[in-house]
This record gives C-alpha cells, structure tokens and sequence, in this order.
C-alpha cells in the first residue's frame, strides 16, 4: 500500500505536490469514488483515475545484481558513497533493493519496484535459504561453529544458520573459508555470529538466494530476472 498522491506521481503525468491539489479539487477517483483525503494508501489492485482518466500503472521489474563490496545498499546516500541505485540509472522506475548487504559485503541483491513481491520475501515465515561464503580471520573451533544451528544470543538477538561447515584452512595464514546458509536477515548477522565466535570475517558473500546464483555475472553487472524465475521465488516464499 502506498499513497496515492505518490501512485499518482510514479505514473509520470504530475508532480507529487500537484497530485495533493488535484485530490483536494475532487478530482482523482478510486474504484469509481471521489477521494479528498491525503492521506489516502492504495494498492496495485486499486483503479485510480484523474480528471477522468484512468493512471498508468509502472511497469514491474526484477532484478538480480551482483553487488560489489564498497556499495550501499540503499536507493541515496548522505555522504554521497556510491549505492545500489547507481547501477540502475538508464530505468525511470524507481528501483529499490529486496533487503541489504553490507557495505563490505558482495554477492547477490533482487532488485524491483514491486512492494508486494519485496514483502513476499522478506516476511520472517518465508524461509528462503540465503546461501554465504565466509573467509574468517583465524580458524574456528569445529565444534563451537555447530551452535550457530542452535542458535546464539548476540546484543538482543538469537542468531541462527541453517547449515555451516569449513570448507577449506589455510594454517599458514591461519584463516578459513566457510559456506553458511541462513533464513534470517538480523543486521550485520553473520559478521556478529563469527565475532562471536572469536574469529572476525575478513570477506563475506552471498552466493545464493533460493536458486538463483551469480552465474554469467561479475561485480556489478545485472540481468533481468525471467518470467519463470519471478513466479519460482514466489512459489518458494508462499
């Protein structure tokens, strides 16, 4: 749900502050019903008429990129760090991610203007595996790294993965690398998991969400998410 003064302005054919003044003026419907209040939420179901005219719905898109490390993931930035959003510039609908990645963190990222496809994947009942590679300063204890399928308490939170192993130690270096799979998206997750555990990560990324992989991409670039593809992450979610 969005407001409609907002609808109205993504459609393109006035600015947001001159939408206010025609909903005030009795001059925008709603499934047929005059709507003065500014206040007013619609959905994408909603039909929404100016002046008579029925509004142009922004087309829906879907994205996978592949995020690279030093990017926010955010549509602007106060300090002017480059974003998400950036690598989208040539698309006048307004994109934004489907949850975050660190900062540090590179790996897979949906991007959409579809609020109920983003709420679809995100709700905490939707358990879609998010699938992680993690090189950690210093080796973890084997054994304490299987609590994290427990479950431990960080600032709050119980943090818990789905799947962890060690796939590869270096000794001379004295580092790991370790594949972990999550449900849960709590902030800064897996980096407070290995703090916890002693042992830092020094990368991070994600790999994969549901399905999708990284393949044919690098840092960076993006690709259309197919038909097929939209409808098997919302087969997963629901």
């Amino acid at each position: 749900m969005e407001r409609l003064q907002k609808v109205i302005a993504q459609s393109g054919i006035t600015s947001r502050r001159k939408a206010e003044k025609l909903m005030e003026q009795g001059l925008v419907e709603v499934n047929g019903k005059v709507v003065t209040e500014l206040g007013t939420k619609v959905s994408p179901e909603d039909e929404v008429k100016v002046q008579g005219v029925p509004i142009e719905k922004e087309k829906k898109l879907y994205f996978l990129l592949y995020k690279p490390r030093g990017v926010i993931t955010s549509v602007s930035d106060d300090k002017h760090r480059k974003t998400v959003a950036d690598f989208f510039e040539q698309y006048q609908e307004r994109l934004f991610p489907v949850g975050r990645l660190d900062y540090d963190t590179s790996g897979i990222l949906i991007m959409t203007n579809d609020g109920e496809f983003t709420n679809l994947l995100l709700h905490p009942s939707h358990q879609i595996n998010k699938e992680y590679i993690v090189k950690t300063e210093g080796i973890p204890d084997r054994e304490k790294l299987q609590l994290f399928k427990k479950g431990i308490k960080s600032e709050g939170d119980v943090l818990k993965a789905k799947y962890v192993k060690v796939m590869s130690v270096d000794s001379k270096k004295k580092t790991a690398i370790v594949k972990i799979v999550l449900h849960q998206g709590k902030n800064r997750q897996i980096r407070r998991m290995f703090e916890w555990l002693g042992t830092p990560v020094q990368k991070l990324k994600r790999e994969k969400f549901g399905f999708l992989t990284l393949d044919g991409l690098t840092a960076g670039e993006h690709r259309e998410l197919t038909p097929q593809e939209i409808a098997e992450l919302k087969k997963l979610a629901k």
